[in-house]
């Protein structure tokens, strides 16, 4: 059995990302000063992750805002307001993030909703009349040849059209079903492009499938991963979940060609339920998420053993052991904690 995680907190140690955007905001420090803070902090992660002995990486987590904001901008998913501005686009990313009052013009944030039932907030992707998804970015990628040069073959990860389209505003008339071609042509493309750079596995984020699914929402998935997944090549597509169970979804993920399925076994604990009434696949890696993402607590070896039986009773499916959802959610470190009492730490 091998491990992963699903994602790591960006922030640094001692809140350098914090600290280094509100500088950039001020003026304080240039772009690449910024962008040298990100990379170094991506580095230190991805060592950390490493010498924690976790066999698979992942890349693409971090973020100076959030993943689903980065997803949208690399898909060209921004609207005309933001482009009119004429700004980087490092500066119309923050545009979209905190809203834009300058010499360019003026135009306020996308909307923020919460992150399902986290804390965190995402910005809001708005889809209207002038949309034309395609992919445009090169974060993805770069993140990708930045941990390959340091001798890391990372699993790339990025949020999921279904869940894009699940999260989305949509204007002028527009629907869903609108962009199923458009996204699976980009999706595709980024596969391929994966699939160039030397990647094993890419992760693709769908936690919106633990909501409540109608035929209709079934079938925008199936369509959307029937044409990307006849893509993929030699790349292998692992679908994670979390924050909740797929019990109306199951099926649907199993039909499909994905290669790993990931769980959440702890909050998506009727997953297990779910497990016991469809056996997962034999021919699927199943990515069991036993370890509690959010609690700060050391995980109990009696209680998440005894769920990873019950998991996998009723497969002969590979499994490895993953984190319920990222990581982002749990402090850091402990390390800089000096009022805690010993015990508690």
């Amino acid at each position: 059995m091998t491990t992963t995680i699903i994602g790591f907190p960006r922030i640094g140690e001692h809140r350098e990302l914090k600290f280094a955007t509100q500088k950039y905001f001020k003026h304080q420090i240039t772009a690449d000063e910024l962008n040298a803070t990100a990379a170094t902090l991506r580095q230190q992660n991805w060592r950390a992750i490493q010498d924690a002995g976790i066999d698979q990486i992942p890349s693409g987590d971090f973020s100076f805002f959030d993943t689903t904001l980065d997803t949208a901008f690399l898909l060209n998913i921004v609207p005309q307001r933001y482009r009119e501005l004429g700004l980087s686009p490092l500066d119309e990313y923050f545009a979209l993030a905190r809203g834009y009052q300058g010499a360019a013009g003026d135009v306020k944030a996308l909307p923020m909703k919460k992150w399902f039932n986290t804390n965190y907030h995402y910005l809001v992707p708005e889809f209207d009349q002038d949309t034309n998804v395609q992919l445009v970015g090169n974060k993805l990628f770069d993140e990708f040849k930045e941990a390959q040069a340091l001798g890391i073959t990372t699993r790339p990860t990025l949020v999921g059209p279904y869940t894009l389209l699940r999260l989305a505003r949509f204007v002028d008339g527009r629907r869903p079903a609108d962009f199923v071609t458009s996204l699976t042509n980009a999706y595709r493309e980024i596969l391929g492009r994966l699939n160039d750079l030397g990647a094993q596995w890419v992760q693709i984020d769908e936690p919106a499938l633990v909501y409540d699914q109608t035929d209709a929402d079934r079938a925008i998935f199936t369509d959307l991963y029937q044409g990307i997944l006849a893509g993929k090549g030699n790349l292998k597509v692992l679908l994670q979940t979390y924050f909740g169970d797929v019990r109306d979804s199951a099926t649907t993920l199993y039909a499909l060609d994905f290669d790993g399925i990931g769980l959440d076994l702890v909050e998506g604990a009727t997953n297990l339920d779910v497990l016991r009434e469809h056996p997962f696949p034999d021919d699927k890696t199943l990515f069991a998420g036993v370890i509690n993402g959010k609690n700060i607590w050391k995980a109990n070896y009696t209680d998440t053993l005894k769920v990873l039986g019950q998991a996998t009773s009723n497969t002969t499916a590979p499994v490895v052991l993953t984190t319920s959802c990222s990581l982002l959610h749990v402090p850091y470190t402990l390390a800089n904690e000096t009022k805690l009492p010993e015990q508690e730490k």
